[in-house]
């Protein structure tokens, strides 16, 4: 029994891995909703596999590098890798050469993980865009765009792809703070930010559906920024 205890969190974790592997393969394939599947997978495992290791107390330095290392490819290099794709299919070239500053985003998310490992501020609140958040918007404009054409304006333009990739790259370093849900209290006023993200976001989904997906995001930045003084 304490081998499972010690080790459930962490074979979430390899779970989160695992998800993200598959979900490049069907990028790849061209099977982008089940790359979806795979991202919403690795979305649910990363926040469980934290939530158990709290709940049975077995945090360990093994689990954080694990995280980090599953993030890397769930939440690191898939969202690159769609920005590849996606800049691939918008070219008549048989291999556009441009396609590969699409991994910038793979190599800002290395480097957003790295400095989260190493700052110990970001406990209550995050500096900078968070990779899984990340992931969410570079694939759900992607993920709206195949299903219904939306945000067409984007990937019908090299240059708006391109300007798009350095935007999220630098988002994932920049100093702005942003919302992290985590409860340093349970006072009402303490929690003004998140309540004010999670309500606009459940409106945004119910009216746009899809296309919300990447809309939410957007809205996580701009309620971030909102309460900058409060996120501390």
């Amino acid at each position: 029994m304490n081998f499972i205890k010690n080790n459930l969190a962490n074979a979430l974790t390899l779970g989160n891995l695992f998800s993200g592997c598959v979900g490049a393969v069907h990028l790849v394939l061209g099977d982008y909703q089940t790359t979806a599947i795979c991202i919403i997978l690795s979305l649910v495992l990363d926040f469980f596999d934290g939530f158990v290791a709290r709940a049975l107390k077995s945090n360990s330095n093994l689990g954080v590098q694990l995280d980090s290392l599953a993030d890397m490819v769930s939440f690191g290099f898939v969202p690159g890798l769609t920005m590849f794709v996606a800049l691939a299919q918008n070219s008549n070239m048989d291999f556009p050469w441009y396609c590969y500053f699409g991994f910038l985003i793979t190599v800002f998310s290395c480097l957003r993980l790295a400095i989260f490992n190493l700052d110990e501020d970001q406990k209550y609140y995050f500096k900078g865009l968070n990779t899984p958040s990340n992931t969410v918007l570079i694939f759900g404009l992607y993920y709206a765009f195949k299903e219904n054409q939306s945000f067409g304006f984007l990937f019908d333009n090299i240059n708006f792809l391109l300007g798009l990739t350095v935007v999220s790259s630098w988002l994932l370093i920049s100093p702005i703070k942003m919302i992290a849900m985590k409860f340093k209290s349970m006072k009402l006023k303490d929690n003004y930010p998140k309540l004010t993200l999670l309500i606009g976001a459940i409106i945004i989904l119910l009216v746009f559906k899809t296309v919300g997906i990447p809309l939410v995001i957007i809205y996580y930045m701009v309620v971030s920024l909102l309460f900058q003084k409060q996120l501390k």
